[in-house]
């Protein structure tokens, strides 16, 4: 057997014989993408303190790496679709690794953001990469399992990332948690030119630029819109912003729907089983990654556990994810996808809205079972919701449909954290200033409100002045924890009911076994995609039942001369 994988997906005659070890290589460069957003959250307050960040700078720290993550994973699936897959994988892990050696090297605000950015132009590139090549490289009867272990892993990357950025902050600056990125990328690329053969789109015609772009710069406004103007006020920038997505998406539809081979056939929204499976990802993410952003907060600042401590505690998260992915394994071809995937928002609905009996007394008992339920549910009901809209997608277009579930991801966590974290920060403030607003100095107020960490830090100023004393200091410390916890519990309620209006939504357009089978042959029929596994499984049962009532015909036929 050669060191390097060399023969292409589409000549070989059988499934590919290391297809489980590249699906290793592909989990590993899944893992850095996502833990690049969720260890950046427990490293936030060494890096507010060493770079003097401001409320605003922190969040483009965090989001410079969102917005062209999102906005380019559509065109830049469609490209490794066109010329190679693996490429697009190779290339997408060596642009993340550059970006984060720089992000753990400079020092200035501007340049770390620069950096995100670059990182998040790798993630584009390589998260609908391992999408596609997982799908071109495992047969159908095996697809379900790949996909489910690729969900797992994305859960702990959750888990994980606040865990390992929580153990190198014990001994070495912030600098640290972009450089674990490093040797994974590495090993993933090594790997990748071993284990991953070569795969790309057979008879696929020439890239939509046109829609490309009006998606990049759609998709780019709307996230921009949704990060800035909840939690730094409508100005110019995102209302222009809002204006330009606003604009920009009608007239992507309309360029889609004339265009002979366009970047994403907008009409397989119209297919029950694809739109049903994107909502639900966008509303499932939206809740999940809202609630962990504020739940996180809640062990750093007022239950006072370090970076380490809040990783330790988000562990049993990735446990129930693996629980949830080996349950639906084997419910998912027996039930269909539908009760999965609902059972699965119910859950993560129950599991938001169990956070609003939060309040200051609250313990991280209080916590974990929301951990538990929004891992199991994510465990549950994403990979049957993904095979889904991958299976929408042809042999051609799987890179696209890679970038199409990623992007509803992104957008519905960069919905979650965006819409949830404006809300907390308006309820903190709003209570804070009803419980200390008449007995603090106008500009510490002001600080105080800002955020739950410089509240803690005005009571920390507030200890060291004669005139006030650790007495006054602790009222304040009580304030802040009694105000960010009401937030979080206001917060949970309103997170909950949209994730619960989104559960209806997943319930009533979501097909059942029957006609979910009806659909997929409709759309495979104009789109030449291959069946979802419960697809397969309902149509299996209705030729059963087809052939067990020809049978039975037969078999009334041959009795009643004999009679």
């Amino acid at each position: 057997m050669p060191l390097f994988a060399t023969t292409p997906v589409d000549r070989m005659t059988g499934p590919y014989a290391r297809r489980w070890s590249a699906l290793i290589v592909l989990c590993l460069s899944l893992l850095i993408v996502v833990m690049a957003n969720t260890s950046l959250i427990v490293a936030a307050p060494d890096m507010t303190t060493d770079l003097g960040l401001s409320s605003s700078d922190l969040q483009w720290v965090i989001d410079g790496y969102t917005v062209p993550y999102a906005a380019l994973m559509l065109v830049l699936g469609s490209i490794g679709d066109k010329y190679s897959r693996r490429g697009a994988l190779v290339t997408g892990l060596v642009i993340f690794a550059v970006g984060s050696v720089t992000g753990s090297l400079v020092h200035e605000t501007g340049l770390v953001i620069a950096a995100r950015a670059v990182m998040g132009v790798g993630a584009a590139v390589v998260m609908p990469a391992t999408l596609s090549l997982l799908v071109a490289i495992f047969p159908r009867r095996e697809r379900a399992r790949a996909i489910t272990a690729w969900t797992a892993t994305s859960g702990l990357a959750i888990a994980v990332g606040p865990l390992v950025a929580g153990w190198l902050l014990e001994e070495h600056a912030w600098g640290s948690t972009f450089l674990i990125n490093v040797p994974i990328a590495v090993v993933a690329v090594v790997g990748a030119l071993v284990l991953v053969p070569p795969s790309k789109a057979a008879a696929m015609g020439r890239i939509d630029y046109v829609g490309g772009l009006l998606s990049i710069v759609s998709v780019g406004s709307l996230v921009y819109a949704i990060i800035e103007g909840p939690h730094f006020g409508w100005g110019a920038g995102p209302v222009t912003a809002a204006v330009v997505a606003a604009v920009g998406l009608p007239a992507f539809v309309a360029w889609e729907l004339r265009h002979p081979h366009p970047m994403l056939d907008v009409r397989k929204f119209a297919h029950r089983p694809f739109s049903g499976s994107m909502a639900a990802v966008l509303f499932f993410f939206f809740g999940t990654f809202g609630a962990i952003y504020y739940a996180t907060q809640f062990l750093q600042f007022v239950l006072g556990y370090n970076a380490l401590e809040t990783g330790v505690r988000l562990l049993p998260l990735a446990g129930a994810v693996f629980a949830g992915a080996a349950v639906t394994g084997r419910l998912t071809p027996k039930l269909g996808m539908k009760p999965m995937v609902v059972t699965g928002m119910v859950l993560g609905t129950a599991g938001v809205l169990l956070l609003t009996q939060v309040d200051k007394t609250s313990t991280y008992g209080d916590f974990l079972p929301t951990m538990l339920l929004l891992g199991f549910a994510i465990g549950l009901s994403v990979s049957p919701a993904t095979d889904t809209i991958m299976g929408s997608f042809p042999e051609s277009e799987l890179g696209v449909g890679g970038g199409a579930n990623d992007t509803a991801l992104e957008l519905g966590g960069s919905l979650g954290i965006a819409i949830l974290g404006s809300l907390l920060g308006t309820t903190y403030k709003d209570r804070l200033t009803d419980l200390v607003g008449g007995h603090l100095p106008a500009a510490a107020l002001d600080t105080a409100k800002d955020s739950v960490g410089g509240g803690l830090a005005v009571a920390q100023q507030i200890a060291k002045t004669p005139s006030a004393g650790p007495q006054q200091a602790q009222a304040l410390v009580d304030a802040v924890h009694e105000a960010f916890a009401h937030g979080v519990a206001q917060t949970s309620l309103v997170g909950g009911i949209i994730m619960a209006a989104g559960t209806l939504i997943v319930l009533a357009v979501l097909p059942g076994r029957r006609d979910a089978a009806k659909a997929g042959a409709e759309a495979d029929a104009g789109a030449g995609a291959e069946p979802t596994v419960a697809e397969e499984e309902a149509g299996r049962e209705q030729e059963h039942g087809e052939s067990t009532a020809a049978e039975a015909g037969r078999e009334q036929q041959h009795a009643e001369p004999t009679a």
